[in-house]
């Protein structure tokens, strides 16, 4: 087999440019990087009101029912456990979204764009040392499944204030994140075992 001659590919004005276009990314995920803060922001926001609200604190509470969508017969004056446990799992949403944001962030840059060279650091996560496209994409779809879970969790706890039409939708859209992961795990563990065959 012939070896490529690198000195000519990267000599080319034009494939320079094109593997320089790599670089248009960077925005993007910068832009992410600024999600993720307004995400820490919000979680900051919503467990100062807990707190408030386990001391007592009625605009505290009030803050809680209201971001969580919460409707009662009867004025909710302090925490009861219905509410803590929507503000928790609305909590542990902000977490899941934010690790999402980072796998993209980080994976995606590690992917596409370039080397981090992360060997020796004492803090590299496990899963970036052998990510590549199809890892990425089964740990999205995996992530996405887990978020889509705590929605669904949220939405059966509170349930008594929404519609049945809107239960079995959100129920029927979580099996189709889930099917789809399937999917994309089975469509690349065929992939891997192709590439192993040749």
């Amino acid at each position: 087999m012939k070896p490529t001659n690198t000195k000519t590919a990267t000599s080319n004005p034009l494939v320079q440019l094109i593997f320089a276009s790599r670089w248009l990314q960077m925005p993007l995920y910068l832009g992410l990087i600024v999600a993720q803060a307004v995400y820490v922001f919000h979680f900051g926001v919503e467990l100062y009101h807990l707190v408030g609200s386990a001391f007592g604190n009625q605009g505290d509470v009030d803050a809680l029912v209201k971001s969580i969508g919460y409707v009662s017969a009867e004025k909710i004056t302090h925490l009861n456990e219905t509410v803590i446990m929507l503000v928790v799992l609305a909590l542990i949403d902000v977490v899941m979204i934010s690790n999402l944001l980072t796998m993209v962030i980080v994976g995606g840059y590690e992917t596409f764009v370039s080397r981090m060279n992360l060997q020796d650091h004492p803090d590299q996560p496990e899963w970036l040392s052998h990510v590549n496209a199809s890892v990425l994409k089964v740990k999205l779809a995996t992530a996405i499944i887990g978020i889509s879970s705590i929605h669904l969790l949220k939405t059966f706890i509170n349930a008594a204030n929404y519609t049945e039409q809107v239960l079995m939708w959100q129920t029927l859209i979580h099996m189709t994140f889930l099917f789809s992961a399937m999917a994309i795990a089975y469509t690349d563990r065929l992939m891997s075992h192709t590439d192993k065959a040749h």
